[in-house]
């Protein structure tokens, strides 16, 4: 498997792209509140992206037998895994809302994702967010060089065991591609998969469900759910691999500037 590994000058635009992902986020977070659409935090973003001159990463994207994306945001409600697509839906108090971004600037994408809970969650909502938000640093740390995807893999289901992860669905190389090799899944074995090596950059994101790990994807073709209807809990950071500690490309320090961190939203 060809991974691309990445000069010093594709890094700094990568965290250049990763830094604005982040400022798109938190900028998004402080509109939610009950009675807002997942359009009208669609609108903000892409605002924002643009407004900093780069592209939404997501708005147009193809897969072959469906549609263009139409969102700047994945905007995934309650038991939507990911690929939510921005509408009409109203934000109520106590929903779980996984919000998934990226941007194209200088000809280098960044992407990553948070979920919020908007108000009072479940005890059971809030361990799940919490378990899934821990996973990720742990396969971030794990993301060293010398190290295979698997790795990462187990870090983040072991941390994750009493859930449903994901399987159906895998982080991701990144670069001039918003998708390149290698797959980052969240369940594997420690030692096997691609060798990590210094100047990759990949995508971390675990996708943990509160039931099952089974997903089904709605007639629109992108919006994928729960297989049983339980809420489902999302984040994503960029990672460049050195011949050091792992550096996180993206943020969430706008984000958690607004919100209370991991994961709630105080106000609203």
């Amino acid at each position: 498997m060809m991974v691309r590994l990445k000069s010093q000058r594709e890094l700094d635009r990568l965290r250049a792209s990763g830094e604005l992902v982040g400022r798109t986020l938190g900028e998004v977070a402080r509109y939610l509140e009950p009675g807002v659409t997942t359009l009208e935090l669609d609108r903000e973003a892409e605002r924002f992206v643009r407004q900093n001159d780069a592209e939404p990463a997501f708005k147009g994207y193809t897969m072959p037998g469906l549609k263009p994306f139409p969102g700047t945001l994945c905007v995934s409600v309650n038991d939507v895994v990911v690929h939510g697509i921005p509408g009409a839906y109203k934000l109520r108090e106590g929903d779980v809302v996984s919000i998934d971004c990226g941007v194209r600037l200088d000809g280098y994408f960044g992407d990553s994702a948070y979920t919020f809970a908007l108000g009072q969650i479940t005890v059971a909502e809030q361990a799940l967010c919490q378990a899934a938000y821990e996973a990720l640093y742990r396969g971030v740390g794990a993301a060293v060089s010398g190290n295979r995807v698997g790795d990462i893999s187990h870090a983040v289901a072991t941390r994750c065991a009493r859930y449903g992860v994901v399987r159906d669905l895998a982080g991701h190389g990144i670069g001039r591609e918003l998708h390149e090799k290698p797959q980052i899944p969240n369940y594997g074995r420690p030692g096997r998969g691609t060798l990590l090596r210094t100047g990759a950059t990949i995508c971390i994101e675990p996708m943990i469900n509160l039931g099952t790990h089974a997903v089904t994807t709605s007639a629109d073709g992108w919006t994928v759910r729960t297989a049983d209807g339980t809420t489902s809990a999302h984040y994503e950071h960029m990672v460049a691999i050195s011949d050091g500690d792992p550096e996180i490309l993206t943020t969430f320090s706008y984000i958690e500037d607004v919100i209370e961190p991991p994961y709630i939203v105080t106000h609203g």
